[in-house]
């Protein structure tokens, strides 16, 4: 399901809630509103039949007929208001409630009429004055009773409201929760995988996004990087091969010469060798045979070293010590400083503990740092290389640092960043990126410090190598 399908159905479910809650709400606010309505009419027909029990004691007690009258036209209000008002009512308390204040109502009429009927013997009939006393108090106590009830009952429901209402909070919030937990915890493990996968590919580690991939929008990112690794993954050996390359067009100028001196010494031999061979001596003709074997091993060494920093290798981690591969480095890139006009210096501490290293991924990285400082580099400049082992004795530190150009503020935060370069058409921007994805897969760290118009130092950082015992 995408995501936008799943906010959709949540939102729905939301709005469905809430309409339950509102439909919850206006139910007992509208039964409240009707109890309260009754009982406000309750009060007032309470009212009226206190004041008709007062006029009923008057007559009895003074006889006076025109008290009758006014007992019998508040009845008729009274039954005229109770049948008008009936809905209310029998919502209120019910249909069978609704017909016995009816009926008392009737009943105390009735008994009233008959006293007006008989005036000349009502007020010496007890018979007769017990009926009307005992209607009208029924009728105040019942319509008293159910004002009672109606007030008790409208105070349980909005306890009963508060409860409920109270649940129905709980229940949202839980709700909220789960579908949250559900929902966007989900959501932010596939944005954490995604985060994580982009910063290892930046670091030149084609990782892929670790879980299963969904069929939702998040799901169609997290599979196209993974292609995108892939992808990268298969064209990084061909990306290093072409750096490895560049740099040995490089390398070129200063190999010739270094070539250059060996050959001459052998034509040399050899030409001397032919003019000489009929006057030479057995020692003699060995020594010449000694100078051109010794150079010709002079120039396999060069190839071989050349051969050996081009070719693709399988990786081949073993513990190393990190002056060795510092001094094969800068053998591979002597002469070019050497034409360059270049000065180099190395300061290589003695007695550092062994990384657990690949030793030509390690050169490599190692020559690019020095070629990338001999092109930004006058004749005159000076590169500096040392090792020694940081404070703490946990990695063992490779400093590379010249006397160029520097680096400005703006750049400095993307030097290691792929295809970023300062060089224009010249530089592919994927130097500094390789040489750092090879760092970080040894576990170390390469970091760079750099000030315009004084020079640059990056520091390679290997942890050291400690025997398990």
């Amino acid at each position: 399901m995408k995501i936008v399908h799943k906010i959709m159905w949540a939102n729905i479910i939301n709005i469905i809630f809430i309409a339950l809650v509102y439909l919850f709400a206006v139910q007992f606010l509208e039964l409240i509103l009707a109890k309260l309505q009754f009982v406000e009419i309750a009060d007032d027909l309470n009212a009226s039949f206190l004041e008709m029990r007062l006029s009923e004691k008057n007559y009895f007690l003074y006889g006076d007929e025109t008290v009758l009258k006014e007992i019998k036209g508040k009845l008729d209000e009274s039954i005229n208001s109770i049948t008008s008002v009936q809905d209310s009512i029998v919502r209120a308390v019910g249909d069978s409630k609704y017909k016995e204040l009816r009926r008392s109502v009737e009943e105390y009429k009735a008994a009233i009429q008959q006293v007006a009927a008989n005036i000349a013997s009502a007020t010496e009939d007890t018979s007769m004055q017990e009926t009307v006393r005992d209607s009208g108090r029924k009728l105040r106590e019942f319509s008293a009773k159910i004002v009672s009830l109606e007030r008790k009952k409208v105070n349980d429901i909005i306890s009963h409201s508060k409860k409920v209402l109270f649940y129905f909070f709980c229940v949202a919030i839980l709700i909220a929760m789960a579908a949250t937990y559900l929902f966007f915890s989900k959501f932010l493990r596939s944005l954490k995988g995604i985060e994580k996968t982009a910063t290892c590919i930046s670091q030149g580690d084609f990782c892929k996004v670790e879980g299963t991939v969904t069929g939702d929008e998040l799901g169609s990112v997290m599979a196209a990087i993974n292609s995108m690794s892939e992808e990268l993954d298969s064209r990084y050996e061909q990306i290093v091969q072409s750096r490895k390359l560049a740099s040995l067009g490089i390398l070129t100028a200063g190999v010739a010469h270094e070539l250059g001196n060996p050959l001459n010494n052998i034509a040399l031999v050899a030409q001397t060798y032919l003019e000489l061979a009929d006057h030479l001596s057995k020692e003699d003709t060995i020594d010449y045979m000694r100078t051109i074997e010794e150079e010709t091993h002079r120039i396999e060494k060069i190839v071989q070293d050349l051969l050996h920093f081009s070719k693709p290798k399988q990786p081949n981690s073993k513990a190393t010590e990190v002056n060795s591969v510092v001094e094969k480095s800068f053998k591979l890139v002597h002469n070019m400083l050497h034409v360059s006009g270049i000065d180099a210096r190395l300061n290589l501490q003695e007695g550092l503990p062994h990384v657990f290293i690949d030793e030509d991924r390690i050169q490599e990285v190692i020559v690019n740092l020095i070629i990338n400082a001999i092109e930004v580099m006058s004749p005159g400049g000076v590169i500096s290389l040392k090792t020694y082992l940081e404070e703490k004795g946990d990695y063992v530190v490779i400093e590379v640092e010249d006397t160029g150009e520097g680096i400005t503020a703006e750049h400095l935060p993307h030097i290691f960043d792929p295809f970023f370069t300062t060089k224009g058409v010249r530089g592919t921007g994927l130097g500094l990126s390789v040489s750092y994805g090879i760092i970080k897969n040894h576990k170390g760290n390469m970091k760079v410090e750099s000030k315009e118009g004084v020079g640059t130092t990056f520091f390679i950082e290997l942890p050291v190598h400690r025997l398990i015992a």
